[in-house]
């Protein structure tokens, strides 16, 4: 595409927050100051764009949120396209006297919509950011190193719980469509099991390699559940149709996952069994040093496609160099994972 003039560029995160993005954040700013362009920072994800809420973005204001977790700009699960009127709304964000391109941050479903605004004709870009690391087109996303640091810590010291009072305790992660999460999380912290959304389990299954552990003089046991993960046996784990997101996500909640599992653990095995929810502390907490590093180079990618008019297009991690990669590619289909991975954990449980 032509390259065309830019003196203000618009930048928003959308979607669960996750460590990083402020690293990203603090790299579009310096980068397009550098370059003499205006920040325009919109709050709360498209939600903010919808009603043009911004605030104007200088170096002084990202020279100290490296290192934070969340998103200073804020977010939200906003989806513009929702009707016709709503999508209309989004596109005056290019109007005279607007801004000259947009930088969107965010997973799946926030780079579906600047894919769109890109497939029209607007000035977008995005960047992959995503705790469960599920993009396609790149090795890592934002947020994916910090969250299995935080969720393996959990599991490590419910290593010593669970080994003091002689139980299994079943830990459950993010990763509705994929496992990276559960994966790296579960082969560094040396879990006993890991159940996948790639690969359907039997509780059978489950059940019968704790009872050998404990057969074995195992005293206790560590299970790691993502909570999109399949498992026969265990009756109706669907989630409440009737609550969704904007995007059309169920609520993953309500299927009571780690939970179900647990008490069939406890009715299969001599192990007394509990289960933790990890939830939103995978999300937050001082940010990883990868992460920083990453969230720099995403956002300082953004900004030079920004600038060679390489619009509905992201920054990708692909083989430790930084290269581009259409949204249109990167959207509607997860990165689910690897054989060799599944391969791995299923070799050591």
């Amino acid at each position: 595409m032509a390259e065309r003039q830019i003196r203000t560029i618009g930048l928003l995160t959308g979607g669960g927050d996750c460590c990083g993005l402020n690293a990203a954040i603090r790299a579009v700013v310096l980068q397009a100051s550098r370059r003499g362009w205006t920040v325009r920072g919109y709050r709360n994800g498209w939600a903010g764009a919808l009603e043009d809420d911004y605030s104007e973005l200088v170096p002084e204001d990202v020279a100290e949120i490296i290192y934070q977790g969340g998103t200073m700009l804020g977010t939200s699960r906003t989806d513009p396209r929702r009707d016709d009127a709503t999508y209309a709304r989004v596109t005056r964000l290019f109007d005279p006297g607007g801004i000259d391109a947009l930088v969107a941050i965010g997973g799946d479903d926030t780079l579906s919509v600047a894919a769109q605004l890109a497939a029209d004709g607007y000035p977008v870009v995005g960047a992959p950011k995503t705790m469960d690391n599920d993009v396609t087109g790149t090795n890592y996303c934002i947020g994916f190193h910090t969250a299995i640091t935080r969720v393996t810590e959990a599991i490590d010291s419910l290593r010593t719980t669970a080994r003091s009072h002689r139980r299994a305790i079943v830990v459950e992660t993010m990763g509705r469509d994929a496992g990276w999460v559960a994966a790296y999380a579960g082969i560094a912290a040396g879990a006993d099991y890991v159940l996948l959304p790639e690969t359907e389990t039997d509780v059978a299954d489950v059940i019968a390699v704790l009872g050998r552990r404990h057969a074995a003089g195992q005293p206790y046991a560590l299970v790691v559940v993502s909570e999109g993960a399949q498992v026969a046996g265990l009756g109706d784990t669907s989630a409440r149709v009737d609550e969704r997101d904007q995007f059309g996500h169920e609520l993953l909640a309500t299927r009571r996952l780690a939970a179900r599992l647990a008490t069939a653990i406890s009715e299969g095995t001599p192990y007394s069994t509990r289960e933790v929810v990890l939830g939103h502390t995978q999300r937050g907490g001082t940010v990883s040093a990868y992460d920083r590093v990453l969230g720099t180079r995403l956002g300082r990618g953004a900004v030079a496609l920004a600038e060679r008019g390489r619009w509905g297009h992201m920054p990708a991690l692909v083989n430790q160099t930084i290269v581009d990669f259409p949204l249109d590619a990167a959207v509607g289909t997860n990165r689910k994972l690897t054989a060799q991975l599944v391969d791995v954990v299923e070799d050591f449980q």
